[in-house]
């Protein structure tokens, strides 16, 4: 059983930076991909980013240049940092862990309960 706890969300100004952090407990997350997805009122979950268990990254188009996830193993986390932040990045952030990043929600794995993020002047 794996257990994942978001943090970092919260309200910031157009342009500005936040970085949300993905904390997991109860098995080993290196065993897993890892990813970040959102979901903004009235749309479907979408993919954000994600990192395999080798390191390697895939980004959604409209973040690219602007999002940078990464994992620490040893710490069971996977912080995903955001940059330039625009009002359409304004959603609902959840982390997840399984055996596969896909562009639309896995349907195995496990998820976060979600941080709100809020980009707004």
């Amino acid at each position: 059983q794996v257990q994942l706890v978001e943090s970092g969300g919260g309200l910031v100004q157009p342009g500005g930076s936040l970085r949300l952090s993905c904390a997991g407990s109860g098995s080993i997350l290196s065993r897993y991909a890892m990813g970040w997805y959102r979901q903004a009122p009235g749309k479907e979950r979408e993919l954000v980013a994600g990192i395999t268990f080798g390191g390697t990254t895939h980004y959604a188009d409209a973040v690219k240049g602007r999002f940078t996830i990464s994992r620490d193993n040893a710490k069971n986390m996977v912080p995903l940092q955001m940059s330039s932040l625009k009002p359409e990045d304004t959603a609902v952030y959840y982390c997840y862990a399984g055996p596969a990043i896909t562009s639309t929600p896995p349907i195995s794995g496990y998820w976060g309960q979600g941080t709100q993020v809020t980009v707004s002047s």
